[in-house]
């Protein structure tokens, strides 16, 4: 059905003046049906808006807005269901996720709204020619897209489907029409590593600065991999090999195309025991939300943190984190230590739910909190980062809720931001109660 149903009226706002309520479907503006928000944020650009409105009772609505420039009408809108992926990725997480998580975590999309709204990264093996016509003429711009190989017949092996367009002719007809583009592959040693990733690097790097950045991350691998295609891990010395070879070709391209394009995920530092390159190789850090520069960031706000840490007190906290970044984080926390008089001490919570190859932090689950926190010492307060925590709902991957964590620790938890300042800040808030 057409139209976009309202979530939710700001105050004051003009819909509200003009008796928008909750559950009214907006269904065109300026003559144009709604299919989603994109459509809504595009065809209501302009300062002078004729709205058709059913209300709930089936009465049809129309309404003649004049706004000033910029300003928002005041709605918001029911997120929109995400298109299913028809991929069959060798490499797919959702494919090795254990039994009895949460009904939405098994669903799988693939929706280049997403990625123009939310960053998400899609393979854009999904799309006809009519979703490219939209990007085009809407300029959903930038767009997160996965590439993997530019292969086409290895493209398809690993994304478990045949007759794909070819990406490059896909990106390429977005670059022409000025549509940015950030990109990503996951390395699978044995497939889609050596020959075959220096081609996608040099011929994505060749579309610079239409694709603006490639990250590339290792593949994740849980231990419910079952009648799944057999996959090497990211082993210690093959992520020491690979940083060694491609951080010196990643400056050469950073060199040639006169800024930083080619991004290691920070997995591989971390898997291969080599020391990060400084933040500033890392540019605008247009990958730190795919795993890219988080560590060497964390560093750099952690020298800032100490420089203006105070004396507060001897109270003792707890810091629970992934083992991917527990030195990191416990070599602050006893430099903060020392600062500020108090023990905050990092707990590693090794991960059961998924497996113990699975290290982040941000798949850490609240039984595991609870299992490995058992006779440890806590203190008298544990800090939860929020990147374990489901942002609107308060849950972990297993739905263990905050409160139930803090029940079975018998401590008070405080979700806290992932980063030295939201610690210190927790640190500080704690003594001055």
């Amino acid at each position: 059905m057409s139209g976009l149903i309202v979530d939710r009226v700001m105050p004051g706002s003009i819909a509200e003046e003009l008796e928008i309520e909750p559950g009214d479907r907006l269904l065109a503006v300026n003559g144009h049906v709604l299919g989603d928000v994109i459509d809504y944020n595009f065809f209501g650009a302009d300062d002078v808006l004729l709205l058709e409105l059913e209300k709930g009772d089936g009465e049809i609505w129309e309404l003649e807005v004049e706004r000033e420039e910029g300003e928002s009408l005041g709605l918001t809108f029911e997120a929109p269901a995400p298109a299913r992926c028809g991929n069959n990725c060798v490499f797919c997480f959702v494919h090795q996720l254990p039994k009895g998580l949460r009904a939405p975590l098994y669903v799988k999309d693939e929706d280049y709204r997403l990625s123009f709204l939310y960053g998400n990264y899609v393979t854009m093996a999904n799309i006809d020619a009519g979703d490219l016509e939209r990007i085009k003429a809407q300029r959903l711009s930038p767009l997160y897209i996965s590439v993997h190989a530019t292969e086409p017949d290895l493209r398809e092996r690993l994304l478990g489907k045949s007759g794909i367009l070819p990406i490059l002719d896909v990106m390429r007809e977005l670059a022409e029409a000025r549509i940015t583009m950030h990109t990503q592959i996951v390395l699978c040693p044995g497939l889609n590593d050596g020959e075959a990733f220096a081609r996608t690097v040099e011929e994505l790097a060749q579309m610079h600065p239409a694709v603006a950045s490639l990250a590339v991350v290792p593949v994740g691998l849980t231990a419910h991999r079952k009648k799944l295609p057999a996959l090497a891990p990211v082993t210690r010395q093959f992520a020491a090999a690979f940083v060694n070879e491609w951080e010196k070709k990643a400056q050469a391209l950073a060199d040639r195309l006169g800024e930083p394009f080619l991004f290691l995920a920070d997995e591989f530092y971390i898997k291969g025991e080599t020391p990060f390159p400084s933040l500033e190789t890392y540019g605008d850090l247009p990958q730190l939300e795919n795993g890219v520069g988080m560590i060497p960031l964390f560093l750099s706000e952690a020298a800032e943190v100490l420089e203006e840490a105070e004396h507060l007190g001897a109270a003792r906290i707890t810091v629970v984190t992934g083992e991917s970044p527990y030195d990191y984080l416990a070599q602050f926390l006893e430099r903060l230590s020392q600062k500020t008089g108090a023990t905050i001490v990092a707990q590693a919570i090794k991960n059961r739910l998924f497996g113990e190859t699975v290290t982040v932090t941000g798949l850490v689950c609240g039984r595991d909190i609870i299992a490995a926190l058992q006779g440890v010492e806590l203190g008298e307060l544990v800090l939860v980062p929020d990147v374990m925590i489901k942002e609107g709902e308060g849950v972990f991957l297993d739905d263990l809720s905050l409160d139930d964590l803090q029940d079975a620790l018998g401590k008070p938890v405080l979700v806290v931001e992932s980063t030295p300042f939201g610690i210190y800040e927790a640190v500080r808030d704690l003594e001055r109660e």
